[in-house]
């Protein structure tokens, strides 16, 4: 299978299956680095040697010959004894490496960036692959003489593609889309005349005539009295057209958007562009959007591993540390919507922490409780270390607002076996008490969610039932759109384990949570759910799972036994029953392994039917699922009992 290499942020590799192949030292990846940039071309020894060593040992040809033998052994493992190379060549002087057109990700970022597709293509293809950076392109050799001009065209190809995903959007009719993307990357690179005049065109396409030409202004005022600049034809002409079609109109009444606009515009005249003030204000634009909806928490989303990139470019860990610290936007589900990002967040927080002086204990905290939440669902015991020290630390500092970022992340940390609602309970309880204390609103809300979670899975609704109504008083007195997801997903639950409700009743409810879910911008949470739910419901009822097919997600190893014993494959079925990993450490841990044990019993697996009740013992007290707020299936002792009847304990 062909090895891919990865440039979009710190040189890497990953075998065929996706896993990432270690490189050993840097002068290793270095090597590599050097040879991607060459694009095919044989880069000769000597070349490599200058590069490598401003001044050169002895043996640097030797050395340089190692690191090539090394670099072989690992990206082609299964090549034969004494049979030549086919990706690291040697080519007359020299080497040359052979990857596939498709091999290297800058490669492909730049292929969708140039294509000529249709908007509606090229916007998603855009997402994506501006999804595949993981920090600055080439970052450990960003300042190498022979990296710095790749480095600086994939910097600048990276802003144009945001820019075509802009415009894409814009032909699309989608002008509001595109707003919150376009107001992050003017804030970012003021100096890009284009992105004004693409922000000012999507507010004026969005209904927002006045903002637009406030956009403009404050674009004049950078260009004019900060550059020395004139405004370009485009601008110039854009601004006349939207005076000539926007003249007619009243000026804004809005309060809040002329309060809005004149302070962009002050702010743009009084604090210099490219500086770290406007870096971090950017994160704090970020965290506000993460929590107004849908496209907000998108485009935070998208944005914010471009903040923490652009302040390790700086090369300030301090910058760095309290733009990773910033963005404490409260969590409560413990799939992540991007694992790749979250991955890049924990990488450079882990940096930023190495980097950080001594005494910077609340930056500390904070980097370990981004730590904490980013690593949700891992399997490793470096998220609930991280967790542990930053509650540790801010309990000593005495913060509140410090305190609840540390305790979300030890919320996400809490799930490493089943039966721990009651700690998770105690985290909500004290999430409440300090947010109430300090008028912490997100995190008010937050805690209410994890009560809620807590609650319903020890059976105890009334008290479930008030913390879902105390969390839609507060997003609607707060602006808090997202929360309605919960707490709708809730009610379906909660009609489901009402037993009052029928069936159908019960499966038109998560229906409808589905629909209010869709578009919700939080795949991690959305992915794969309506289906486990109306399965789960469907095994709490005895009924035999969907076979229509569907999108089961992250969720298909354990859905799929059942699913082919409805279709009478009971020889596949015990077959996928072998094949199921254990669930992730996550609020659905409870409900995958009640599944994995339906199947179990099903096929007569009696080693899966042992694995899933010692797993499921220590929660014979918990509604089975319940604990993810979502879906059930009923209590977890009913399971016990039928796996005990059918190993015959």
């Amino acid at each position: 299978m062909e090895v891919l290499f990865g440039v979009l942020g710190p040189v890497t590799a990953w075998d065929g299956a996706g896993g990432a192949i270690a490189l050993k030292g840097p002068r290793h990846r270095a090597v590599l680095a050097r040879l991607i940039i060459a694009r095919g071309r044989v880069v000769p020894v000597s070349r490599i040697v200058d590069d490598l060593w401003a001044d050169p040992p002895p043996d640097a040809v030797g050395a340089v010959r190692t690191f090539v033998a090394a670099l072989r052994r690992v990206l082609e493992p299964d090549r034969a004894p004494r049979t030549p190379p086919r990706l690291l060549v040697t080519e007359g002087p020299g080497y040359a490496l052979r990857a596939g057109p498709d091999a290297v990700d800058a490669w492909r970022f730049e292929r969708v960036v140039a294509s000529d597709r249709p908007p509606a293509e090229l916007a998603g293809a855009l997402d994506e692959a501006l999804g595949w950076w993981r920090g600055p392109a080439y970052a450990e050799f960003a300042d190498e003489p022979w990296a710095r001009a790749e480095h600086s065209r994939l910097a600048e190809l990276r802003l144009r593609a945001v820019e075509r995903r802009a415009e894409a959007r814009l032909a699309r009719g989608l002008a509001a889309e595109a707003v919150p993307d376009l107001d992050a990357h003017v804030a970012e690179h003021p100096w890009r005349e284009d992105a004004w005049r693409l922000l000012a065109l999507a507010l004026y396409r969005a209904g927002r005539q006045a903002d637009a030409l406030a956009v403009l202004q404050r674009a004049r005022t950078l260009l004019v009295e900060q550059m020395g600049l004139d405004p370009s034809p485009a601008l110039r002409r854009l601004e006349e057209d939207i005076l000539r079609q926007a003249g007619h109109l009243e000026p804004s009444k809005d309060a809040a958007s002329r309060v809005w606009a004149q302070a962009a515009e002050a702010y743009d005249r009084t604090v210099a562009s490219g500086s770290r003030a406007r870096l971090e204000s950017t994160v704090g634009l970020l965290r506000n959007l993460a929590v107004t909806g849908a496209g907000g928490l998108e485009a935070a989303r998208e944005q914010r591993l471009a903040a923490i990139t652009a302040a390790e470019e700086l090369g300030d860990a301090e910058l760095t540390a309290r733009v990773i610290g910033a963005f404490d936007v409260p969590a409560i589900w413990t799939r992540s919507d991007d694992p790749r990002q979250a991955a890049g967040v924990v990488a450079a927080a882990e940096r930023a922490l190495a980097g950080l002086p001594h005494g910077h204990e609340a930056a500390r905290a904070r980097l370990l409780a981004t730590i904490a939440l980013e690593s949700r669902g891992a399997r490793d015991d470096r998220g609930r270390e991280a967790a542990r020290e930053a509650e540790r630390i801010a309990r000593d500092l005495d913060d509140p607002a410090l305190l609840a970022f540390a305790l979300n992340g030890a919320f996400m940390q809490a799930f490493d076996r089943a039966w721990l609602a009651p700690r998770r309970d105690g985290i909500g309880a004290e999430l409440v008490d300090l947010a109430e204390r300090g008028g912490l609103s997100s995190y008010e809300v937050l805690g209410h969610l994890v009560r809620l979670q807590a609650r319903g899975a020890l059976g105890d609704f009334g008290a479930a039932d008030r913390h879902a109504a105390a969390a839609d008083r507060l997003a609607e007195r707060h602006e808090r759109p997202l929360v309605g997801v919960f707490t709708t997903w809730y009610r379906a639950l909660r009609l489901t384990a009402s037993g009052g409700a029928s069936f159908e009743e019960a499966e038109a409810a998560y229906r409808r949570a589905a629909g209010h879910m869709r578009g919700c911008g939080m795949p991690g949470l959305e992915g794969g759910l309506p289906p486990l739910a109306l399965l789960c419901l469907r095994v709490q009822h005895g009924r035999p799972a969907q076979t229509e097919p569907a999108d089961w997600g992250p969720y298909e190893p354990w859905a799929r036994p059942l699913v082919l014993l409805a279709r009478g494959l009971h020889g596949e079925a015990a077959s996928a029953v072998r094949d199921v990993p254990d669930p992730p450490r996550d609020l659905l841990l409870e409900a995958l392994w009640c599944l994995t044990a339906q199947a179990a019993i099903a096929v007569d697996d009696r080693e899966a039917m042992r694995r899933a009740h010692a797993a499921l013992a220590p929660a014979a007290g918990e509604l089975a699922g319940a604990q993810s707020g979502l879906l059930t299936l009923g209590p977890v002792s009913r399971h016990l009992d039928e796996l005990a009847a059918a190993l015959g304990e």
